[in-house]
């Protein structure tokens, strides 16, 4: 999933008691009383352009919330009834947002598909009479404009935006497995034409302002100012305000003309577009990239396609009755529930529920430049932390500093950043084969081999040079924090920080904490994750904490399904047709076989038998051969520059045929192997907050998607645990223990759900 944005979904306008203006009718309000029950929306009027000023009071963000909808209805009627006003400008005035979607609870509050089908309507009829404005409406965007508040801004005839690399317009919807359900379907094609709204729709990506603009979503650009008498921020929506009045009221002098001639090109392609073969083909291309991708699991796509073309090919009535009833649908899916508890789950885990540390990390200091301790680094330096990379060998540290390089010029290929800013962020890295500068570090974080006497002597190396407040953590993926933490004269400062590769590019980190753990020292590591844009779940210590923990007995029983007979290729499609993005056979591949061997065979001294499952010597002899996955250039697929496709590294076939098992047909049909490998994640994750573990099912549903991978439609393996059935989970396992054991076995908290309907891990 990506990484996460606001929200761009419909709030709730209940015309009982907040009606809107229809027809020639509108409720009407005393300007005094009016004034003094309006909290999020004001306008003042200046000449005869009418400012309207939107700022949500509760929150950083406007989102359009009943009252927000109301009160802009309101001032939007006097408005329109004031005739010495002949334009107005819509403005935030919270910096860095315009407006950022709905307040998606309205949504949750809708008990069938027939509300929510009302909810949608009721907002397309607001915009709709924005639309049709008897005097134009300019939105001045500055700062985030998405979902609804896109929905809001291209129902109004002209849009301003700041060239702020804060000012982004997006249609997330699709992310909360839902559509833009007031008017977006409908609006965008006309806009950006066919091809870029369902890009824009389909993907939920952020547009800048520039390519908005060259897009035609965006009349205008602003530049931003700088520091003046007043913050940067607020001298550039004042100049905002500026710009947007001087284009209303060029727009109602007829100087700016509302309707853009078509450049050639423009033309050519309303040409093409106007033939019925061409739209269809597109239709069928983007269906085909969906299902390809989505694997049908999700219908949020294939809703958005369906809403798109019954307004194109059946005109605008059928276009806007499409779109509200497919967003009534969806709002009602299991699929939509699990993508907005994801969401709420990822603002739960951005936030730092220890307080604030009482030093702020300047200096982080980083044990290993190989992948994970360059990763580690490369989302480090440019958030302006002075950042020291340490390896013992010349070559090693080179290969770290590239990798930072490589990821920071990228961006300057894609014009993120500029080659200046490149330069800078990089002056806040020093490599060095030495601990100078130690003294002066407030965090370390060991990237080093995932053998506990290596730990512990870097350990005692490290406290020997650091300062008295410095924390110590270790990127361990599976090996106890207290063990680790044995070595130290102060356990209060270690802990745990495991990130999972690539770092610059998956969202969530693990922090781990002994019974010893200061609750500072817990702040601080959160503090850092929040800052380097992670996701962060909290966990308590044991043998492979919470992630690695789940992950090992699914890999186990992958390698027992390969065992039984079944290939790589096979195995990856049973995995990801059930929702995972990445096979079973090729996550081994990626995890590195020999990292594979060496958990398996710890935590299954840790745990026991009820950890087996496939032979670990099947993973023992594919590394003593070199096959250890994608970094070796083999593992169960063979990777190599140029090869087209993937292809079954032949190799392994004798090393499977030694260690074949015969399967039963009992339990070896291809939903038996999908249900063997989810169930055994699943069962995992239910124990880990049995045992306190985890502080909830809410981080274990967010660690479970954004570290390994757990079908983001299912929401999580707590929430797969409601919405499918506890009772029916324990009954596949029963089957599946009755010929394997108790790798099966449920767990007590499992089977306390199953015995009793009415217990959810979530109302």
């Amino acid at each position: 999933m990506a990484g996460v944005r606001a929200l761009g979904v419909l709030c709730r306008l209940t015309s009982r008691r907040y009606p809107l203006c229809t027809g020639g009718t509108c409720r009407t309000f005393s300007v005094a009383s009016a004034m003094l029950a309006r909290t999020h929306v004001s306008y003042e009027v200046k000449g005869d352009v009418a400012v309207v000023r939107m700022n949500d009071p509760n929150s950083k963000v406007n989102t359009l919330s009943v009252q927000f909808q109301n009160e802009m209805t309101e001032v939007l009627s006097e408005v329109w009834k004031n005739d010495a006003i002949r334009s107005a400008v819509l403005i935030s005035t919270k910096p860095g947002c315009f407006i950022a979607g709905a307040d998606i609870n309205m949504i949750r509050a809708c008990k069938n598909a027939e509300e929510a089908t009302k909810l949608s309507q009721e907002g397309q009829r607001l915009f709709d009479k924005i639309e049709n404005s008897p005097k134009p409406i300019i939105a001045a965007i500055n700062g985030s404009c998405l979902g609804g508040g896109l929905e809001f801004a291209i129902a109004c005839q002209y849009r301003v935006a700041t060239k702020s690399k804060k000012t982004v317009l997006s249609t997330p919807e699709v992310m909360l497995g839902l559509l833009p359900g007031a008017g977006g379907t409908q609006r965008l094609p006309k806009m950006v034409g066919l091809p870029g709204a369902f890009d824009m729709m389909l993907t939920g990506r952020n547009i800048r302002a520039d390519k908005a603009k060259k897009m035609g979503l965006i009349n205008q650009l602003v530049d931003p100012l700088g520091p003046g008498l007043k913050s940067p921020e607020e001298r550039t929506i004042e100049y905002l305000e500026e710009i947007a009045i001087d284009c209303a009221k060029g727009i109602s002098n007829k100087k700016i003309s509302l309707s853009k001639p078509k450049g050639m090109m423009q033309k050519i392609q309303d040409y093409v577009m106007s033939y019925p073969i061409v739209r269809n083909q597109i239709y069928k291309t983007v269906h085909g990239k969906v299902m390809k991708q989505s694997k049908g699991l999700y219908p949020a796509p294939l809703k958005i396609i369906e809403s798109v073309k019954a307004g194109v090919e059946q005109g605008a009535t059928a276009g806007y009755l499409a779109e509200s009833q497919n967003f009534g649908q969806l709002a009602q899916t299991t699929e939509s529930a699990a993508l907005i508890g994801l969401y709420h789950g990822q603002v739960a885990c951005k936030k730092n529920r220890f307080g604030t540390p009482q030093r702020e990390v300047k200096t982080l200091a980083i044990l290993g430049a190989g992948l994970m301790g360059a990763g580690i680094a490369q989302v480090t330096v440019d958030k302006g932390v002075h950042t020291i990379l340490k390896d013992t060998a010349v070559e090693g540290l080179a290969r770290g500093e590239q990798q930072v390089y490589k990821g920071l010029n990228d961006k300057t290929k894609k014009r993120i950043i500029t080659t200046f800013q490149r330069d800078s962020i990089l002056s806040n890295l020093t490599g060095q084969l030495d601990y100078s500068g130690f003294q002066k570090a407030d965090m370390v974080i060991e990237a080093v081999f995932e053998d506990i006497k290596i730990k512990h002597a870097v350990l005692k190396e490290v406290e020997a040079v650091i300062p008295p407040h410095c924390i110590f953590a270790s990127n361990t993926s599976a090996l106890p924090i207290k063990e680790i933490a044995a070595a130290s004269k102060r356990p209060d400062k270690v802990i745990g920080m495991h990130y999972f590769s690539p770092v610059d590019k998956m969202q969530l980190l693990e922090i781990i904490t002994t019974d010893q753990t200061s609750n500072d020292t817990t702040a601080s590591a959160v503090a850092v994750g929040l800052k380097q844009g992670k996701v962060i779940i909290v966990v308590g210590d044991g043998p492979g904490f919470y992630t690695t923990r789940c992950l090992a007995p699914m890999l186990a029983e992958a390698v027992r399904v390969l065992q039984e007979g079944v290939d790589p290729k096979k195995l990856d499609s049973l995995t990801t047709s059930f929702g995972f993005p990445v096979g079973a056979a090729t996550l081994a591949d990626e995890v590195g076989i020999d990292v594979a061997a060496h958990v398996a065979e710890d935590l299954g001294k840790a745990f026991g038998s009820r950890f087996g499952g496939g032979n670990v010597e099947v993973l023992k002899t594919m590394v003593e051969l070199g096959f250890k996955g994608r970094k070796s250039g083999k593992g169960c697929y063979v990777y190599m520059p140029g090869l087209n496709g993937k292809q079954i590294n032949p190799d392994i076939n004798d090393i499977l045929q030694k260690y074949k098992l015969t399967p039963n047909p009992a339990v070896s049909s291809d939903s038996d192997v999908q249900y063997r490998l989810v169930s055994r994640f699943v069962n995992e994750a239910v124990l880990c907050l049995q045992e306190g573990i985890l502080n909830g099912p809410l981080e274990g549903d967010i660690g479970a998607v954004f570290g390994l991978g757990f079908p983001p439609c299912l929401g999580g393996p707590f929430r797969f645990v409601d919405t499918f059935g506890a009772d029916k989970l324990v009954e596949k396992m029963r089957q599946f223990e009755a010929v394997y054991g108790n790798h099966f076995t449920p767990c007590q908290l499992l089977l306390d759900h199953a015995q009793d309907p009415s217990k959810k891990f979530f109302n």
